[in-house]
């Protein structure tokens, strides 16, 4: 006798045994999370960081911490941002609300009427209730009971479930650090963009001034007959080509403030900003620390790791299908086929309590292949790791090696700008007592020109390596 009760529990046991060791093993995947020990050899490995600094005091300029805290304020994509945070914390209401029984309640009323001539129907037809009283045909049915469901989690799906949704939530808090950083950066980039602008159309409408006051000069030699009008029209054309450029530079000013605007969620209007000192504004002074200082302070890097960790965690979900489950019914309340005898306890309570232990055997195609899929997304997000690893240090290598080149650039491209200002006054000089022509005077303003604009553009590229380099190292959200 005992030993077939015995064979009752190792029967389902076995099977369960069975079905567990059918499970494919975790394979072990492991980040690589190397890097170099600084950017450049010449560097060294001293540890402070311009990433530290706050934004504010980063940037100098007055009207541009107003832009960017105006585009804090009011940015639709960094808005949006903040909802999908918004459902990530959701998603983990969700997952702890399924570690939790489910409880409800139900009322419910109906009725019946079965053939005379069956079991139940015989049945009914000999059952009194009360003596000299047959159950009712038809039958009516009235309930009031409160039902619970849980699935037991045993092998913690449920509870790996609930720290990816929290991983998945971290990222996208991680997320919003990156809009945030890439939104001051591209602020304060096309800010002095809209700065260089302003600085080329100066420089372009003193030129067509320059170049109005050269083309008097030689409609006055040419009624000396001391040129030809072939001088005159090519002067004529230069100053055109140069008022064409004025309207060219006009068009862009107007595309960058509106492409400010639009990061200011704002509609078209005038950008605040001084347009007198672009040139003597000077880069911030850079830190970059060391390489491994990214992995803390990208909000990109930390977005990827936490997509990871919560792939990793995905994959034990899928794993635990393969398992067995148990679940948990249970209901408690009054029952009765008349209103009257829904209280006439304990005649009408009813109560049930059942547990149910259930585990895939054959045909588990479709949770094979969940599991392959849950295996590829984790290996997707190991290599999404490792290649934003490798393009945040690049990123800042090559804004580095930028800065330096740039900064030797502007050095000569200054000098150039003096040669050129001197080589203008020396050609209408020239030109004036006859000994130079007027191709020769051409020449000498549009080379200067391309000269000032060529400098303004190194200018420009210097400020916004700066602010580049400072998003890259991960500055700005903190």
């Amino acid at each position: 006798m005992y030993k077939i009760k015995l064979y009752q529990y190792l029967i389902p046991l076995g099977i369960c045994l069975a079905v567990v060791s059918c499970a494919p093993a975790n394979a072990p995947l492991a980040e690589n999370k190397t890097v170099p020990e600084s950017f450049d050899k010449s560097m060294g490995t001293d540890t402070t960081n311009t990433s530290t600094t706050p934004w504010r005091t980063y940037f100098k300029d007055s009207n541009l911490v107003n832009l960017i805290d105006t585009a804090l304020k009011n940015n639709q994509e960094l808005l949006i941002t903040l909802q999908e945070i918004e459902i990530a914390k959701n998603d983990i209401r969700v997952k702890k609300g399924l570690l939790l029984p489910t409880v409800g309640i139900g009322a419910g009323a109906g009725i019946e009427k079965v053939g005379r001539y069956t079991s139940q129907g015989a049945g009914d037809a000999s059952t009194e209730i009360k003596p000299g009283k047959e159950m009712p045909d038809p039958l009516s049915d009235f309930k009031l009971a409160a039902y619970a469901h849980w699935e037991v989690d045993i092998w913690k799906k449920l509870r790996n479930s609930k720290k990816a949704a929290v991983s998945r939530y971290l990222s996208t808090v991680e997320g919003k650090n990156f809009v945030i950083t890439n939104l001051i950066s591209e602020v304060a980039d096309s800010y002095y963009e809209l700065l260089a602008l302003d600085s080329q159309l100066e420089i372009v409408r003193k030129n067509i001034e320059l170049q109005t006051n050269a083309l008097e000069v030689v409609k006055i030699q040419k009624e000396a007959a001391r040129t030809t009008e072939l001088a005159v029209q090519k002067f004529q054309a230069e100053v055109l080509a140069s008022k064409s450029m004025e309207f060219d530079i006009l068009q862009n000013i107007k595309e960058t403030e509106n492409k400010i605007n639009f990061l200011l969620g704002q509609y078209p209007q005038e950008i605040r900003r001084d347009k007198t000192n672009f040139m003597g504004l000077m880069p911030s002074v850079i830190n970059s620390g060391i390489p491994s200082q990214l992995l803390a302070n990208r909000p990109d890097i930390k977005q990827a790791e936490l997509e990871l960790e919560a792939a990793k965690l995905d994959v034990k979900v899928a794993r635990a299908e393969f398992y067995p489950s148990l679940d948990i019914t249970a209901a408690i309340g009054i029952n009765a086929f008349k209103p009257s005898y829904l209280f006439t306890l304990p005649e009408s309570l009813l109560y049930s309590l059942a547990g149910d232990l259930a585990a895939p055997l054959i045909n588990r195609n479709a949770i094979k292949a969940e599991y392959s899929t849950a295996n590829a997304r984790q290996l997707q997000a190991l290599y999404n790791y490792e290649r934003t690893i490798l393009n945040a240090y690049l990123e800042v290598s090559t804004q580095l090696s930028k800065i330096n080149n740039l900064e030797k650039s502007y050095d000569l491209k200054s000098q150039e700008v003096v040669a050129m200002n001197r080589s203008i006054d020396v050609a209408g000089d020239l030109f004036k007592s006859a000994k130079a022509d007027y191709f020769e005077v051409l020449m000498t303003q549009r080379d200067a020109l391309e000269s000032k604009l060529e400098l303004i553009d190194t200018k420009k590229e210097q400020l916004n390596a700066s602010v580049l380099v400072y998003r890259d190292l991960g500055g700005g959200w903190k």
